[in-house]
């Protein structure tokens, strides 16, 4: 079987728009042939995902989840494209579940492009500063910066966050899934999580873990 190297998912994912385990079931499917697969992507709907995907989306719902009485709260915006599919079940349902995922995961950003510069760059200093107190040669540093980074999106950009209830695909897989099923553009606007409590001195409580393990 060939190998299904990084740069040829993101390839496929390039050219379909699907989301990532898709495309890395498509390659294995067809034994990494990139042709093959994109047939195999349109054949299950998933490739018409992309041409959605630029389409103006300026409806939609903002969905609440409060979590533990209160002690969390989240308020989300996700747009589609028509006030008929914002009151459609399969959509409540995916704002309700990107909320929930919100409240466990606390991100702190929607993508990574709104990561601010000064902060991206501290994270590089401060992860290249353990690669030398972890005696690693400076040849090799900045590639282990760069994937410690990849770490870091991952942690703090909601998009690419493992999705809470299935982690073998990110939110931003769950979207382009969505757009696929419902066949209108879905984006995430924006969102905002309270704490009860937050910035003040108190005992540590873990209101995400509690969260996670609701979903589960």
């Amino acid at each position: 079987m060939a190998e299904i190297t990084a740069a040829l998912v993101k390839e496929l994912r390039e050219r379909t728009g699907a989301g990532m385990m898709d495309c890395k079931k498509a390659l294995s499917a067809t034994d990494g042939d990139l042709e093959k697969a994109i047939d195999f992507l349109r054949e299950k709907g998933l490739a018409a995902a992309a041409k959605k995907a630029g389409r103006v989306a300026a409806e939609g719902l903002v969905e609440a989840y409060i979590h533990g009485g209160g002690r969390i709260g989240v308020l989300v915006e996700v747009n589609c494209e028509t006030d008929f599919v914002a009151k459609t079940d399969a959509f409540k349902e995916l704002i309700k579940d990107i909320a929930m995922h919100i409240a466990a995961t606390n991100p702190s950003y929607l993508k990574r492009e709104e990561v601010p510069t000064a902060e991206l760059e501290h994270e590089q200093a401060v992860l290249a500063e353990q690669a030398r107190n972890e005696g690693k040669p400076e040849k090799i540093i900045e590639k282990m910066v760069a994937g410690r980074i990849e770490k870091y999106y991952k942690e703090v950009c909601l998009m690419e966050q493992p999705f809470v209830k299935d982690p073998d695909k990110t939110i931003s897989d769950l979207i382009t899934e969505s757009i696929a099923k419902i066949g209108e553009n879905i984006s995430i606007r924006r969102f905002t999580r309270y704490q009860l409590g937050e910035g003040i001195e108190k005992k540590e409580e873990n209101f995400a873990e509690e969260v996670m393990s609701f979903v589960k």
